[in-house]
């Protein structure tokens, strides 16, 4: 005899599955310190199998009953859960300052309740395949990104410094000695603390390497006057 039930058995292995396809995923995203990591994709994974699951097999006593007229559409909660997981997703983007993040990783969580969706119908082969595409769409592109595309990847760097005539002039001139571009900035009132008054500049930049990055709030702290520098 069986430990377990055939249905129970099968059960069980949607729940992994799921779990063990969408915390691939997560596994990435965490790795690139994204708000939504390893629990965030594994538990949509796992939440959107047990509702399929719910969906085709769970009201199958009430349906089946000898004098039951009812009909029943077996996607209207996957439907419900495709929807639902926006709101989820939407928590994931940032917006500052004109920069916008965290698209991908709502994209890749919208993925992850696919993929429970799929294995909780069944759908092995497939959601083997949606995962490695994800994967290979994650890893892969993301080093030709920063190749070819290095334009579109924006930082925003603050830094806080004493009022003098000169300032952004300096502050300027260190981001054109590292050859960085600065595609957008801004200048928030000052603040003052004693005697002294402080402004923060706020710059966006295109993506660089993580040497310069070094370099240059090494360089932006040598400045007379700056206080804080945040990258």
């Amino acid at each position: 005899m069986d430990l377990l039930p055939t249905d129970y058995v099968e059960i069980v292995t949607r729940l992994l599955a799921a779990a063990f396809f969408s915390g691939l995923i997560g596994i990435e995203r965490e790795a690139k310190k994204q708000p939504a990591g390893l629990r965030t994709h594994l538990l949509v994974g796992i939440g959107s199998c047990l509702m399929m699951i719910l969906s085709i097999t769970g009201f199958d006593s009430f349906i089946n009953r000898d004098n039951s007229t009812i009909r029943y559409d077996p996607a209207r909660i996957p439907s419900y859960v495709i929807s639902g997981i926006g709101f989820l997703g939407a928590g994931t983007i940032i917006v500052h300052r004109g920069s916008v993040r965290g698209l991908t990783t709502a994209a890749s969580v919208w993925v992850a309740a696919g993929l429970g969706l799929a294995i909780g119908a069944g759908m092995y082969f497939t959601a083997f395949l949606t995962t490695a595409i994800v994967l290979l769409t994650l890893y892969g592109l993301y080093q030709i990104e920063n190749k070819f595309f290095k334009r579109r990847l924006q930082k925003s760097v603050t830094v806080t410094a004493e009022d003098r005539d000169v300032l952004f002039a300096e502050l300027v001139a260190v981001f054109e000695e590292l050859q960085m571009d600065i595609s957008d900035f801004q200048i928030e009132n000052a603040v003052s603390y004693g005697d002294k008054s402080f402004s923060t500049y706020n710059f966006i930049i295109s993506g660089s390497k993580v040497d310069k990055e070094i370099k240059l709030v090494q360089k932006l702290q040598e400045i007379k006057g700056v206080r804080k520098v945040n990258l």
